[in-house]
């Protein structure tokens, strides 16, 4: 009989080329399917909640498989941590109704950017988290968060790629969720996000804070008439997927 399993998972996304698979790259998602795969003895296909970009990273990224074995939950979670390399970890494992869809029936995603800003890179934060070695005008930065709250059309900052794909997104939250130190972390709450738009919406935010663009052209960025990405996408290394909500 065949059942349903969700995962959550955590990773580091450094030496990855995404959570989706590819032909002779490492994945996270063919990494996963490979392990289990071994464990059941058939191929098995991972479904995520969001197609996370090479080196990025996820705190609670969710997933899930149908498949026809007696190895309950518990011992997937234990046998996967064990065949998993250090920077893959399943955090939790559990049976779910065979309808349910780990991407289709998420009614949010959270996703959270992190900027350290000092003159000097830090050796231990190079991979996860964006260094600006000059001063940003944070206030300026929370303006453009507020701009971007609600209902919109998100095409200025969404990849080619996306351009088929209904643009409009509800941001649900936006905000500069902690400071610590050096250390600011960006938290994004919507319904739905385009490819590599927390990354270019960050990258925007951020010359705003440097003083490259005002607060007002940022706003113009999502105006109708507006439809060309402004042309700054934040690394990689700093976005993490957060939450997944249903």
């Amino acid at each position: 009989m065949k059942k349903n399993i969700r995962l959550i998972i955590a990773y580091d996304g450094t030496g990855y080329f995404g959570w989706q698979r590819q032909i002779n790259r490492p994945t996270i998602q063919g990494t996963i399917e490979e392990k289990i795969g071994i464990m059941v003895g058939k191929p098995v296909s991972l479904i995520g909640a969001g197609r996370t970009d090479a080196g990025v990273h996820a705190l609670y990224q969710v997933a899930n498989f149908r498949v026809s074995s007696t190895i309950t939950p518990p011992i997937f979670l234990k046998a996967l941590n064990s065949l998993l390399p250090d920077n893959i970890i399943i955090k939790g494992a559990e049976y779910v109704p065979l309808d349910f869809h780990a991407r289709y029936d998420a009614k949010s995603k959270v996703y959270e950017y992190r900027i350290y800003t000092d003159k000097l890179q830090s050796p231990f934060l190079r991979h996860y988290a964006w260094h600006i070695s000059r001063s940003v005008d944070l206030r300026a930065m929370e303006e453009c968060l507020e701009i971007i709250k609600g209902a919109h059309d998100f095409s200025c900052f969404s990849s080619a790629g996306d351009r088929k794909i209904d643009p409009v997104r509800n941001m649900i939250q936006a905000k500069l969720n902690t400071q610590k130190g050096n250390l600011l972390i960006f938290n994004f709450e919507a319904n739905g996000f385009l490819r590599h738009m927390v990354r270019n919406i960050m990258g925007t935010i951020v010359k705003v804070g440097l003083g490259e663009i005002s607060t007002a052209s940022f706003g113009e960025i999502l105006e109708p008439k507006n439809r060309h990405h402004p042309g700054a996408k934040a690394p990689p290394g700093g976005l993490y997927l957060k939450d997944v909500r249903y």
